[in-house]
């Protein structure tokens, strides 16, 4: 069995790998002409998921595959109880975590208080790869302690946690990513995956297309909730992304991003 230490290494290992790779096919085959400087809107990006990172650290110091492995030996949560074997449980923990960032990220939209965090995700004025890890840390905590919760309840092992974080990391950065991917291949790959034309029609400026295409991994749920929009009505070129009331680049800095949720409340 790998290491507590193993599996986070893993997963960071992945996140580079993913993230070089999707920024490489976005130099050699990129889906749309960005609008705003891509050195300063990378910047920022990159700065805020190092304070993700840092957040995520500060207020949750016991990872959460030490946290299921404490579940484990505990024998806290729905599957430790009933001795569900790792293989079942691990791929129903998977799906099941999938289903809750879904309903997470409709939630982020429906409720206020918790727009004005999201709504900075949604600030962005382009979206590529570097937007996929564009969350504010406030979201970023209150994600890992919805996380943390269903690792207790359900008794999630710990290999499908990392697993889970590792996709999570891997799609979020494919699914933004300002990539062209033929039409044909495109049609068949949105029906197992949330593929970068699925889920930019979610960042559109026009709110029905904006509070669509809720997913993430699974495209599955949007469907079965009735959520999903297949494209925006302007078409992939023409469709305008970010907010309507964000739409000057010099005025969406690090800090202002950071206070946000604070001081433009008005403006959401």
């Amino acid at each position: 069995m790998l290491s507590i230490d193993s599996l986070i290494s893993m997963r960071l290992v992945s996140f580079l790998s993913a993230f070089l790779f999707m920024a490489a096919w976005e130099i050699a085959a990129p889906q749309r002409s960005l609008r705003t400087p891509k050195g300063t809107r990378w910047f920022r990006n990159l700065s805020i998921t190092v304070l993700d990172g840092l957040a995520g650290r500060f207020v949750f110091p016991l990872q959460g595959a030490a946290l299921a492995v404490v579940a484990g030996q505990q024998d806290w949560g729905l599957f430790n109880r009933l001795d569900v074997p790792s293989l079942p449980a691990g791929i129903l923990s998977l799906i099941l975590l999938d289903l809750a960032i879904y309903l997470q990220h409709v939630m982020f939209h429906k409720v206020p208080i918790l727009w004005y965090f999201h709504g900075m995700h949604h600030t962005d004025l382009d979206v590529d790869v570097t937007t996929g890890t564009r969350f504010h840390p406030i979201e970023t905590v209150l994600s890992l302690l919805i996380k943390m919760g269903l690792i207790v309840v359900l008794g999630i092992p710990p290999w499908s946690f990392v697993a889970f974080e590792i996709l999570l990391n891997v799609t979020s950065m494919f699914n933004h990513s300002n990539i062209a991917i033929g039409r044909a291949a495109e049609r068949i790959l949105r029906l197992i995956v949330v593929t970068p034309d699925m889920h930019r029609v979610h960042h559109s400026v026009v709110i029905r297309e904006h509070n669509s295409n809720f997913g993430f991994n699974l495209p599955w749920w949007d469907r079965l909730f009735h959520t999903y929009k297949d494209q925006p009505d302007a078409g992939h070129d023409a469709m305008v992304i970010g907010l309507a009331n964000f739409r000057d680049a010099e005025k969406l800095g690090l800090v202002r991003l950071m206070l946000m949720p604070l001081i433009e409340r008005k403006k959401f």
